[in-house]
């Protein structure tokens, strides 16, 4: 019986085990101390995320080094069984390690970053982590009306930037374009009304306009496509019931619903000063004639 003990003891087998695992506990410790010690030490948030990131990525190599070299001498007689093994697992394991490249993907690449709003299929948030396996993102939206969160947090697969469309709202342009639609009866004073529009609309967005405008131009620089308008503009269009104003701006993109209230808020004060000069419509319905109609009444008698 004692016998048996120490010779599975002094197995070199058994002595490498023990080994890694006493080593990657030792690394897994001497990684989270890091990773307390900068947190602790680092104020900005994505500064303090990029470098838990980092030393998360150095433990991992730092693990992975150390498992060849303990088991450097093993590999020639294990090629095999590895061999085998690593075809059953990586059937079984095919979603995680499609989300590990999706996450070396993401770290290469310029899908998005943490901070980013995105929309993933039909999930759209800001993103507040990206891990190996999945990205954690701050839903908006749902129940909630405009962009604005609901509190849930969603975390989608990394394997999903090879499968659908990625939609970044801040990415290389971090401006979106936003119109509005203003109905006005056609008894207004239609030079008044662009006037005022004009005036809300660039006296709340004009401040992005040159911002935007430089921005759009390294996006020229780096992408194909054309030149485009991002001065604040206001058009109109003639149906039925009334003339449509349509406001079209740029506006930081989490700014949106905030910069629309703020509109409608400008445009119906002033449209209140004008005393009936500017008035909004509303759907009206004219009856055009109607059918005959007889009615024979009979009385007793």
């Amino acid at each position: 019986m004692i016998s048996n003990v120490e010779t599975i003891l002094f197995d070199p087998i058994v002595g490498k085990i023990i080994t890694t695992i006493l080593g990657i506990l030792v690394i897994n410790g001497v990684i989270r101390f890091f990773r307390r010690l900068l947190s602790s030490r680092i104020e900005n948030a994505d500064a303090r995320f990029g470098m838990r990131q980092a030393i998360t990525f150095f433990g991992y190599l730092l693990t992975a080094v150390f498992l060849v070299a303990v088991f450097s001498d093993q590999f020639g007689s294990l090629t095999v069984a590895f061999g085998v093994a690593g075809a059953g697992i990586a059937f079984a394991l095919q979603e995680v390690i499609a989300s590990v490249a999706g996450w070396t993907a993401l770290s290469l690449g310029q899908f998005y970053g943490v901070g980013d709003r995105v929309q993933l299929g039909g999930i759209k948030g800001d993103v507040i982590d990206i891990g190996v396996l999945r990205t954690t993102i701050m839903e908006i939206g749902e129940w909630v009306h405009g962009d604005q969160y609901n509190g849930r947090i969603v975390r989608v697969a990394n394997s999903f930037v090879f499968k659908e469309a990625v939609y970044n709202y801040s990415g290389d342009f971090p401006f979106v374009w936003d119109e509005i639609a203003i109905p006005i009866r056609y008894e207004s004073d239609h030079q008044l009304a662009r006037e005022i529009l004009e005036k809300a609309v660039m006296e709340l967005t004009g401040d992005y306009t040159e911002t935007a405008r430089k921005t759009w131009n390294k996006m020229i620089a780096k992408y194909a496509v054309e030149q485009a308008s991002v001065t604040p503009a206001v058009t109109i269009v003639a149906n039925d019931n009334w003339v449509e104003y349509s406001i079209r701006y740029v506006v930081a993109y989490q700014k949106r619903r905030s910069t629309k209230n703020d509109l409608f808020t400008k445009i119906l004060e002033a449209v209140a000063r004008t005393e009936g000069r500017v008035s909004f419509a509303s759907a009206t319905f004219e009856l055009v004639g109607a059918p005959q109609i007889q009615v024979a009444i009979n009385t007793p008698g």
